[in-house]
């Protein structure tokens, strides 16, 4: 049976790794943490970026032989960072002020590997509707919103105050798994087939 690196996956979302499930990948899961504040006169679009890049980064110092993906995903409206809500309250406000309009999701992933890397950065747009009120009540007495950037989820019951995404969405659920085949041949990997199965080895040639 051929045999394939394992991928290296510097996060806790369990969302990540079931995307990644579907390749059947062989995945070891080695969450990092690092200080996800903002910098000054950053600009809030490109802090998943700088984000993804420092867990790829922390989580390869103790997998230096493997391939190391990372990713980080943020909820931007009005120009400003929503970050995991704090408490029931703080979830009603962020979906409150997102009600009605348009708001931008930036996910970016960061593969290292053999001292090289790889990073790309995907936004965009959602739309809520102008939901009733009654919903959100529903919502909140849920526990969907809790640990969610912006307090809420797309692949979840969220999904009943998502009018209209533009772009990629799978990048707002966290992982854009069509862009990885060229995020591996720019690190010197690639995929094969092995069954059903996908495998990461080292390009020929």
């Amino acid at each position: 049976m051929k045999q394939g690196l394992p991928l290296v996956l510097a996060s806790a979302s369990p969302r990540r790794r079931e995307l990644l499930g579907r390749l059947g990948l062989e995945l070891i899961a080695a969450p990092v943490e690092v200080d996800e504040s903002p910098q000054a006169n950053e600009p809030p679009v490109t802090v998943p970026l700088r984000l993804a890049r420092s867990k790829a980064a922390a989580a390869q110092e103790h997998f230096p032989g493997l391939p190391v993906l990372a990713g980080d995903t943020v909820v931007v409206s009005d120009g400003r960072i929503l970050g995991k809500p704090k408490n029931a309250d703080d979830a009603r406000k962020m979906l409150l002020s997102l009600r009605g309009k348009t708001h931008l999701v930036a996910t970016a992933l960061a593969l290292f590997f053999a001292g090289k890397s790889a990073t790309f950065l995907d936004v965009v747009k959602v739309t809520f509707a102008a939901f009733p009120l009654v919903l959100l009540d529903w919502y909140l007495a849920g526990h969907e919103w809790r640990d969610k950037a912006g307090a809420y989820a797309l692949q979840g019951q969220a999904a009943v105050f998502v009018e209209r995404v533009e772009g990629n969405v799978q990048a707002v659920v966290g992982l854009s798994l069509a862009r990885l085949p060229l995020l591996f041949t720019q690190v010197g990997l690639e995929l094969t087939a092995s069954g059903p199965r996908l495998l990461l080895v080292p390009r020929s040639g």
